[in-house]
């Protein structure tokens, strides 16, 4: 569900740019090669690509249930490999890369004062990025790296791991330049949003645009960088560890509404960190039942006053609180409204459907 709130948030986007007139360019990546993913493999006795293509299907289900638009791309890290090379490539000629002095695996790193502007998306002090490089997936303590900063680029094989051809010796990609080739290839340069959950802003988004800020001489991968707060549950982040993870496919097999979990996630504000719970689900049952109501009327009151205000409060950072809110005060409207035809209320069910991702 935490993820599920991240896409939704980008869905949003994607919605009202193109609400607005916009022609959208839309890639997501698939980090389809990873050390958790060969870790799960190992201990469910499967193989890693037959893993990782069932997990995958889940996913794209789940967003198609929610009624997430598809991206125009969205490329497996393992469909980029070429990409990757080049761009790596272009970072060692350039001195932003190295290869550490080790005879069985060398690894080839990212220096982390490659760029001057490194630390301008987080904001993060030094001592907040040791942290945090340590805690999601860095590794301070190799051997060889010049700064425990340094990110990796381009793991050399290891026994049993898979690898591809490359100048620099066989490997695998490292987690946050495949976004960067990815985006590079895809978009270009000045993209206009990179974003994803909150736990992406430090190390993987600072050095994603990083790399590709090394690679074109730009001072901004991206005019902005937006994040998705974290979705808990009692209290508590969801994590695989704990075991309290809310899925998507588990809702939609209980026969959970998919309309009812997108305003369930929009009833908070994208960037907070909030909870799911029983009662917000309930809430939002019984809202989108409200909406469904209203809409199935032959008539209503004029809707052009609240349209004009979702479109207003989306626009604002994306306020589905506001938005939410003014639906609700219409529907109320609508359901004791006695007058002639204001409007079609399948007008409004339209305008919902567009921008909120919500069938009625």
């Amino acid at each position: 569900l935490g993820h599920a709130a991240t896409y939704l948030t980008f869905d949003l986007i994607n919605r009202l740019w193109r609400d607005a007139g916009h022609d959208v360019h839309y890639v997501q990546n698939i980090t389809d090669v990873d050390d958790p993913l060969f870790e799960r493999a190992a201990r469910d006795g499967i193989g890693w690509r037959e893993l990782g293509d069932r997990e995958i299907q889940l996913f794209r289900d789940d967003m198609t249930a929610l009624r997430v638009l598809p991206p125009r791309d969205y490329v497996a890290a393992t469909d980029a490999i070429a990409e990757v090379i080049a761009v790596v490539e272009k970072m060692l000629a350039s001195g932003a890369a190295y290869v550490v002095d080790d005879a069985q695996y060398p690894d080839v790193y990212f220096h982390a004062d490659a760029t001057a502007q490194f630390g301008y998306e987080s904001g993060y002090d030094h001592e907040t990025m040791a942290r945090l490089f340590a805690e999601r997936g860095g590794d301070p303590d190799r051997a060889g790296k010049a700064d425990p900063l340094d990110a990796l680029l381009w793991r050399a094989e290891r026994p049993g791991e898979p690898s591809w051809p490359s100048p620099f010796g066989n490997g695998r990609p490292g987690w946050h330049v495949e976004c960067a080739a990815i985006a590079l290839d895809r978009i270009g340069t000045g993209l206009d949003i990179q974003g994803g959950g909150s736990d992406l802003i430090f190390p993987h988004h600072e050095f994603s645009a990083a790399h590709a800020e090394s690679v074109t001489g730009e001072r901004r991968f991206a005019r902005h960088y937006v994040h998705a707060g974290m979705i808990g549950w009692d209290g508590h982040k969801m994590s695989k560890s704990r075991g309290n993870l809310v899925l998507v496919s588990r809702l939609r097999a209980e026969g959970v509404d998919p309309g009812a979990v997108r305003l369930g996630l929009f009833a908070g504000h994208y960037r907070a960190d909030r909870y799911w719970s029983p009662a917000v689900l309930d809430e939002a049952v019984a809202r989108l039942r409200h909406w469904r109501s209203a809409v199935a009327l032959p008539s209503g009151p004029d809707a052009a006053d609240v349209l004009s205000r979702v479109r207003h409060y989306l626009a604002d950072d994306l306020d589905t609180p506001k938005a939410l809110a003014a639906l609700d005060g219409w529907c109320t409207d609508a359901l004791s409204y006695g007058g002639s035809d204001a409007t079609a209320p399948a007008l409004v069910a339209d305008i919902v459907d567009a921008l909120l991702g919500v069938d009625l």
